[in-house]
């Protein structure tokens, strides 16, 4: 099993006779057409556009989500291979061109993101193998001239029940390829699935391992040249005047010039181009953020929280029930903007050919990347390919709703440099920690009180942060009354039993590019509630598990993952010195998430030892792949909680490169059990859910080792020393 890229002309060529091999018909509904995804949504997507079966056995699913590590690769196949009844050893995937049909079933755009990808494929996959499946029958059926009832699909095989008799797929597609798709079909039920639910080695794994995976960075094509671009320091800043004399006299350079935000240097390879940007000198206005300073935005931001925002939900009266608490606590939650930073740098490769661009590029939104290109390089979107490689890494910096800032700075390098060379730009690691989109930085002021059982009787909260949609093509759907519903998902929605609640929100207008980062809103909102209500259940001088449990009564899928998480590590039991145990639940994409954390601290040694970590995501297409995704989401939420953050001094970003933005390394990595809760619910994401408890679970379990809290992140900032 294999995945690779295949271009849009490649595809719809495989419609006909390749490689010696008949083709289920390639041919896209819409011709292939650049098109709004909603001029297509047929009851049952044409399967001959997402399977191919070719002559020999062979079997190749196209997948309309991009493979950033996530495992949808692997997914979409076992959705399409299960109702297929294909032989799994013989399947391969292959990323689809940019087309209606390919539009996401929620979004109605070519995208990955939000945990979506296997909640919003889940029926729409099945029904595709199913239909396949099907036509293949009824051409066997109707070649041996008995009724489709007669036959079954069986292991790549149409079988005659009554004689055993047996025709592979591969002589059955081309008869196939001729019916009509049908308008319903029948899914398999639960207890004939022979692959899902089963632990898949994934399809991009070999490769991955041994090299040979493409990635944009691994383009190479006849006479490429490489181009990087030298920014302002400061964000949003613009190049006055260059020299660059010193830059054009270095071997390999072919061209030094302005573009709209910054100077592109153009060079037959990284290094000269590396070389000759470093040599540049340019005259910069530095522009509305010359003097961005982070200590001054805090006590900004302080400011604001101290005042109350615009009202987004209100429960009982919250103050009055505040007044008359037995006992009352106000905290402030802080957290820094943050980065993405994917492993693998920005980066892409544009073409611009007479009448047409191709672009090979790590994308996760497709539709926008591509009609952002066709309208810069005045072409018809039909004019455009975009090949969509694999991504090393995303977490949600692929997906820029205005288009990938690195493949604009891309097309209009290519334009200006004019000589039909294919271009790759290139951003450094400093350059995607200097000058890119962040995640927001976050105030939550909270107060609550507690009667005299303990239990919660008010809870006020007043959040600051930047909004991540207002001004994006998704404004009008997902801000309404100026409340970002991205700002303030988490909190809207608290599945504690809390009888009056107050909360509210003051949108802040810092002049800085934000975007969403893995598990985006959730990521802040999860912080302040999980710590809270750990310091509420302090305050009653309750277990904090126990006490989260008996607020949960309407909320059984978090009570199940909260008791999971805390048999599996013990919690109660008798701790080392030094030792605590920390716990957090929250609900996101549609999934539920508990984390147990253990860490052992000395002086100012902090070490994370252990996290169990439950989750109940709905029925489960792949355990291994459920089970690495929260493994990695730990990792990536405790990268971020105690070392991640982005600080600004006169404008300019501080963290440099990853010695500055640490991410967890293998010696300070916890061990990781992980415990999939079984569900016939329908399925949520799991890309993104694991990452907003482990913040609260780790500030919560250094707090029980400590008996002080922390309630800005990093930890580091406080001035720990992970080991």
């Amino acid at each position: 099993m294999t995945a690779n890229g295949m271009s849009r002309r490649d595809f719809i060529k495989a419609g006909g006779v390749a490689g010696g091999a008949l083709c289920l018909s390639f041919v896209l509904p819409d011709g292939g057409k650049f098109a709004s995804a909603a001029e297509a949504k047929p009851a049952i997507p044409a399967p001959n556009a997402f399977v191919r079966i070719e002559r020999d056995g062979g079997v190749t699913i196209v997948s309309n989500k991009s493979e950033m590590g996530q495992g949808i690769y692997t997914s979409l196949a076992m959705l399409i291979a299960e109702e297929l009844e294909c032989d799994w050893s013989r399947v391969k995937v292959v990323s689809a061109p940019v087309a209606a049909i390919y539009g996401h079933t929620v979004f109605h755009l070519q995208i990955t993101g939000g945990s979506t990808s296997t909640l919003s494929s889940y029926a729409q996959y099945r029904k595709i193998g199913a239909a396949a499946r099907d036509m293949l029958i009824a051409a066997a059926a109707k070649r041996w001239k008995v009724p489709a009832g007669q036959c079954r699909a069986e292991n790549s095989r149409v079988v005659n029940n009554a004689n055993g008799v047996s025709l592979s797929y591969g002589e059955l597609t081309e008869a196939a390829s001729r019916l009509p798709v049908p308008d319903s079909v029948e899914l398999k039920p639960r207890h004939r699935w022979q692959l899902l639910g089963t632990r898949v080695h994934r399809v991009d794994g070999d490769e991955k391992l041994d090299g040979s995976a493409q990635f944009s960075i691994d383009v190479r094509l006849p006479g490429m040249l490489t181009a990087l671009v030298a920014r302002c320091p400061s964000y949003g800043g613009k190049p006055k005047s260059f020299k660059a004399d010193a830059a054009k006299a270095v071997p390999g350079v072919k061209d030094v010039f302005a573009i709209s935000n910054g100077v592109a240097v153009v060079a037959d390879g990284f290094w000269p181009a590396k070389k000759a940007r470093d040599l540049l000198e340019v005259e910069w206005d530095r522009g509305a953020n010359a003097g961005l300073d982070s200590s001054r935005l805090r006590d900004d931001y302080r400011a604001l929280g101290a005042k109350p925002g615009q009202s987004y939900k209100q429960s009982g009266d919250a103050e009055a029930a505040l007044a008359g608490a037995a006992k009352r606590l106000e905290a402030w939650y802080e957290l820094p903007y943050l980065s993405h930073s994917p492993m693998e740098p920005l980066n892409c490769v544009v073409w611009l050919k007479p009448g047409g661009c191709e672009i090979w590029s790590g994308t996760q939104s497709q539709t926008i990347d591509a009609g952002m290109a066709a309208a810069m390089a005045g072409l018809k979107p039909e004019q455009v390919s975009l090949h969509t490689t694999l991504l090393g890494g995303g977490f949600g910096r692929r997906a820029v709703p205005a288009g990938a800032d690195w493949l604009k700075e891309a097309m209009e390098v290519a334009k200006r440099h004019g000589q039909g060379a294919p271009i790759k730009l290139v951003w450094t690691r400093d350059d995607d920690l200097a000058g890119a989109y962040y995640r927001p930085m976050w105030l939550d002021r909270v107060r609550g009180g507690i009667g005299k059982d303990g239990k919660p009787v008010a809870w006020l909260q007043t959040g600051v942060g930047q909004s991540i949609i207002s001004g994006t093509p998704f404004a009008p759907m997902m801000v309404k009354n100026g409340i970002d519903a991205v700002s303030v998902e988490g909190t809207d929605d608290m599945p504690y039993a809390l009888p009056a609640v107050a909360l509210d929100l003051h949108t802040s207008q810092t002049p800085l590019p934000v975007l969403w980062w893995r598990s985006v809103g959730h990521s802040h909102s999860a912080f302040s509630k999980e710590c809270f209500i750990d310091e509420l259940a302090r305050l009653a001088r309750q277990d904090p598990v126990a006490y989260r449990l008996a607020l949960l009564g309407k909320a059984p899928r978090e009570q199940g993952v909260l008791r999971e998480a805390a048999k599996m590590a013990g919690w109660g039991r008798k701790l080392p010195k030094g030792h605590g145990l920390g716990a957090a639940v929250h609900s996101s994409f549609g999934s539920h998430v508990a984390q147990v954390m253990e860490v052992a601290v000395k002086g100012k040694e902090l070490k994370v030892v252990h996290v169990w970590c439950a989750v109940d995501c709905g029925v489960v297409v792949n355990p291994d792949q459920v089970a690495a995704q929260m493994e990695g989401s730990v990792m990536f939420g405790l990268s971020a909680a105690l070392f991640g953050e982005i600080t600004f001094k006169d404008g300019e970003v501080e963290q440099k490169n990853f010695d500055g933005y640490p991410i967890v390394r293998m010696f300070q990595a916890p061990k990781v059990d992980v415990s999939i809760i079984a569900s016939e619910e329908a399925p949520g994401g799991t890309g993104e859910p694991a990452v907003p408890p482990a913040a609260p679970a780790l500030a919560n379990a250094l707090h029980a080792a400590t008996g002080t809290r922390l309630r800005a992140l990093p930890l580091s900032r406080h001035g720990y020393q992970v080991v």
